[in-house]
Order: structure tokens, then C-alpha cells, then sequence
């Protein structure tokens, strides 16, 4: 499974962004559904709305109500959120970004992202970046 982080989402979900073919092509040939941490839902509504159009949220909810996403608590994964966001503080590592960890950690560790910090993390062994 693919967990996908916020910068990944917004370039899915934006025809104009440089990374939206290549992006959409990768996932293309993998098998849904895709996990996407809850906390990616706030950041990446935030984002897509501002930048890309109050309604270009509506596509994403619709495949999320079909199953293509699946939305993804992180509550069982606090005690590792905590740990991730106090040893990559330096990065820094917020909590959004530490869920997208802690839920691909516990789902096969592959993230589709666009931020190089996950890199950093990837170095652990326990997260692989999709590119």
C-alpha cells in the first residue's frame, strides 16, 4: 500500500502542477485504495482550496466516498507520532507529516511525497519514498 503525504495530494489534484502527470501515471500502476492519514485531509483541504479552487476538493471526497482513498486515523500511532516529531524537530516534523510516517510505518512503508525531508527519514529503514 501507498501512504501519500499533502504535497503529493495537491499535485494529484492540480492539472497545472509540473508534478500532476507523473504523479497521476505512478498511481496508475498501483492498486488502490491509498491511505491517507486524517490529519492530510485538514492540510490538504486547506491548501487546495486557497490555491487551486474552493470545489477541486469535490473530485477527491467523491473517490474517498468510492474507496480510491482511504482516509486513515492516526490515534493508535500517538506514542510513535510523538517520537518522530521530537527527533525531527531540526526538520521540522510536524505532526501531519509525522502521521503520513506512522501510518505508512504500519501499512508496508511506501509514501508517495514531493517534501525531501521524508528522505531523512527513509534513512531509519522504515519508509520508503515512491518517486
Amino acid at each position: 500500500m501507498i501512504t501519500l503525504d499533502t504535497s503529493a495530494l495537491v499535485a494529484l489534484l492540480s492539472k497545472r502542477d509540473a508534478h500532476h502527470e507523473r504523479l497521476t501515471a505512478l498511481l496508475r500502476q498501483e492498486r488502490p485504495p491509498f491511505l491517507v492519514p486524517e490529519p492530510v485531509l485538514a492540510e490538504l483541504a486547506y491548501l487546495v482550496e486557497t490555491r487551486v479552487g474552493p470545489y477541486a476538493m469535490v473530485p477527491f471526497l467523491a473517490d474517498a466516498a468510492g474507496g480510491y482513498w482511504k482516509l486513515t486515523p492516526v490515534a493508535q500511532h500517538l506514542k510513535r507520532l510523538s517520537e518522530l516529531v521530537l527527533r525531527y524537530a531540526d526538520l521540522p516534523l510536524g505532526l501531519v507529516d509525522a502521521g503520513v510516517a506512522a501510518v505508512a510505518e504500519a501499512n508496508g512503508g511506501r509514501v508517495l511525497t514531493l517534501d525531501g525531508h521524508f528522505e531523512v527519514l527513509a534513512r531509519e529503514g522504515r519508509l520508503v519514498v515512491v518517486r
